[in-house]
C-alpha cells in the first residue's frame, strides 16, 4: 500500500536541500537517509534521501543527484510516497495510519451518525478529518483528543464529542445571537452615560 508521507516545499540554500511538509507520524522511519520514495508526479521520482536535518523547526532533505537550488526548486510541491505493508501498525497504539482511518463511520457518543471519513488533511498545527455527511455535504473535524474521544477499528467507527457549532451550524448561530444581544446591552449603557452627562454637565470620558 502506498502512503503520502511528505510534500516538498521550497528550496533551501544553494546545495540542493528542500523543505518538506511532513505527513507521517514516523518521519525518522519514512524520511530517513537511504529511504527511496515514489513521487507524484511520477516522472519526478523515485527520489533517494541522502541527508536530513531539522532547521528552525522544519525538516530539510537532500536527495541523491539533486545538487543545486535550481534542481531542488524543480521538485517543489512533489508528493513523496512510501510503500507500506497494509498489515503494519504504528508502534504507538494511540497513532494511526491514514488508511486505517479512511472510511470509518463518525458518530456522536450517543450513536448519532455524523458521516464517513473520506480524507485526512495534514496541517502544520493539527490533522483534520474530512467527513462526508449523509446529504453529501462535508464537515472538517480536528483530530485532537478533546474532540475525537475514541477510534474503534474493530467497529470501524470514530466517536466524537464536538463543541457547539462544529457539526451543527445552527448552534453557532444561537451563540452569535447571544453575543449580539450582549453588545446591545453594552450600547444601551453607553447611551445612558451620555444622557447623564448631558443632564449634569459633566463631560463623558474621552471628551476634550
Amino acid at each position: 500500500m502506498q502512503l503520502v508521507v511528505a510534500r516538498i516545499g521550497r528550496a533551501h540554500g544553494i546545495k540542493g536541500e528542500v523543505t518538506v511538509e511532513v505527513r507521517t507520524d514516523e518521519p525518522e522511519l519514512r524520511l530517513g537517509p537511504g529511504a527511496v520514495l515514489a513521487t507524484e508526479p511520477a516522472e519526478r521520482g523515485p527520489l533517494a534521501i541522502e541527508t536530513g536535518r531539522v532547521h528552525s523547526g522544519r525538516l530539510l532533505l537532500r536527495f541523491e543527484n539533486v545538487r543545486d537550488r535550481t534542481a531542488a526548486e524543480a521538485l517543489r510541491n512533489t508528493l513523496l510516497i512510501a510503500e507500506v505493508d497494509p498489515a503494519e501498525l504504528p508502534e504507538d497504539p494511540e497513532e494511526f495510519y491514514d488508511h486505517q482511518l479512511i472510511d470509518l463511520d463518525v458518530v456522536l457518543a450517543d450513536g448519532t451518525e455524523i458521516g464517513r471519513i473520506t480524507e485526512i488533511s495534514h496541517l502544520p498545527s493539527q490533522d483534520l478529518f474530512i467527513v462526508e455527511r449523509p446529504d453529501g455535504s462535508e464537515v472538517m473535524i480536528p483530530f485532537v483528543e478533546e474532540i475525537v474521544a475514541e477510534i474503534d477499528l474493530e467497529e470501524q467507527r470514530a466517536v466524537v464529542t464536538p463543541p457547539p457549532g462544529l457539526i451543527d451550524e445552527s448552534e453557532a448561530v444561537v451563540a452569535s445571537a447571544r453575543d449580539a444581544d450582549g453588545d446591545g446591552a453594552d450600547g444601551d449603557g453607553d447611551e445612558g452615560a451620555a444622557d447623564e452627562a448631558e443632564r449634569t454637565g459633566t463631560p463623558e470620558k474621552g471628551d476634550a
